[in-house]
């Protein structure tokens, strides 16, 4: 069985833009030296914080050669590839430039909710279809479907590739069972930065965090000290951001990250419609959080 390598903090890179909404590059890099030296781990790009749907094809190539090119090999990178077309995932995985990508990020199909069934059947071409390693995206607010523990344990089982899961069902009991019967080598990661704490002392091995991208050098230490078992430090972390959690994800994501790194003098607040930013009671009341958190 191939092992997951993706674990610790990872960082669910977004895509800055300019003022005319054309990809801020400049801004990019910045963010990608400033989150290598504060603790990311491995980066999850072209996924939803990174406004994936709004982009052209052409700029998803160039955003991921540009990523692969800045990050050098120093961490892994897990790209998002997935829909609710299994053809059409599958020929992106087989005919698609994945060189310098570590992993896929895979997320349940949306809009068509199939059954477990479906979903097994799903993964599984999925996973026949590349030699790379698979992680599961579990997003039953977005898709509106769910995942079952069972139905992922079955697939981790059954597809050698397939080694973790990223969890954002906010279901620990679910989180529990896949941790109590995964095989060895698969892996769960947290996609709720709220609920990072509590998963990791349940077994998970790590997050791919919105609030990374803004906040990696804390979250990262969070993390650290619960992998160490150092869980009254990690607490306190954890509960220091509580409310910039909610925060980050009132008017949407990644419109509260993208406020905060522009409160923080990193990029535009720009995002592509359908998103807008964060309203200004929200940015207010983020900014006051700020100056309290001494950030």
């Amino acid at each position: 069985m191939v092992h997951n390598i993706f674990k610790g903090l990872g960082i669910a890179l977004i895509t800055p833009f300019s003022d005319d909404g054309s990809v801020d590059y400049d801004s990019l890099s910045r963010l990608i030296d400033y989150q290598l030296s504060n603790g990311a781990d491995f980066f999850c790009i072209l996924a939803t914080t990174g406004e994936t749907p709004c982009l052209t094809s052409d700029e998803k190539i160039k955003i991921k050669n540009f990523v692969v090119s800045k990050v050098a090999g120093r961490v892994p990178i897990l790209m998002g590839c997935g829909g609710n077309n299994t053809l059409a995932v599958v020929d992106e995985l087989k005919n698609g430039d994945f060189s310098g990508v570590d992993g896929v990020l895979s997320v349940c199909p949306y809009y068509n909710k199939p059954s477990q069934e479906g979903l097994y059947q799903h993964f599984k071409a999925i996973a026949g279809a590349t030699r790379l390693p698979v992680v599961l995206y579990n997003v039953p607010g977005r898709t509106g479907v769910n995942l079952k523990a069972e139905t992922t344990v079955r697939l981790a089982v059954d597809c050698k590739n397939i080694v973790a899961i990223k969890e954002a069902s906010g279901n620990l009991e679910q989180v529990d069972e896949i941790i109590k019967k995964k095989p060895d080598g698969f892996d769960v990661i947290s996609g709720d930065d709220a609920l990072t704490f509590p998963m990791i002392s349940c077994g998970a091995v790590g997050v791919i965090s919105v609030i990374g991208n803004a906040l990696p050098k804390e979250f990262s230490k969070m993390i650290r000290l619960e992998f160490r078992g150092e869980y009254e430090g990690a607490r306190k972390i954890h509960h220091r951001f509580t409310d910039l959690f909610s925060l980050l994800f009132v008017d949407g994501n990644p419109a509260g990250v993208k406020a905060m790194l522009h409160e923080m003098g990193m990029i535009k607040n720009v995002l592509r419609l359908p998103l807008v930013p964060t309203r200004i009671s929200t940015l207010q009341r983020m900014s006051e959080l700020m100056k309290e958190l001494k950030i």
